[in-house]
């Protein structure tokens, strides 16, 4: 995850050209079937993947789930987040920043 990446990066990887989705206030498990990296423009989500430790991201948050996590999404503040599929990062097999994984 990264915290408020600069306008720069986000330009780098075309974010404002991506989809919106958005979410109210609610609780429920996700399944990724592709890696998928997001941009959160508002609200507040807490992510616990299955077996793992929760991790809460927020607006400014840049963040790649990986392909095959399962987790829960706990929706604190509606939330919209730009979003897409497939990786982005450079180099085959997935990202090269693992430290943008949840």
């Amino acid at each position: 995850m990264e915290h408020h990446p600069d306008r720069n990066r986000l330009d780098e990887l075309g974010v404002e050209g991506w989809p919106v989705w958005s979410c109210e206030v609610s609780t429920f498990p996700w399944t990724y079937d592709e890696t998928e990296t997001c941009y959160i423009l508002e609200g507040r989500v807490t992510v616990t993947p299955k077996g793992g430790e929760p991790v809460t991201i927020g607006a400014g948050d840049l963040v790649t789930f990986p392909k095959g996590l399962s987790c829960t999404w706990e929706v604190h503040a509606p939330i919209r987040k730009d979003y897409r599929f497939g990786d982005i990062w450079p180099g085959a097999g997935g990202p090269s920043n693992p430290s943008g994984s949840i």
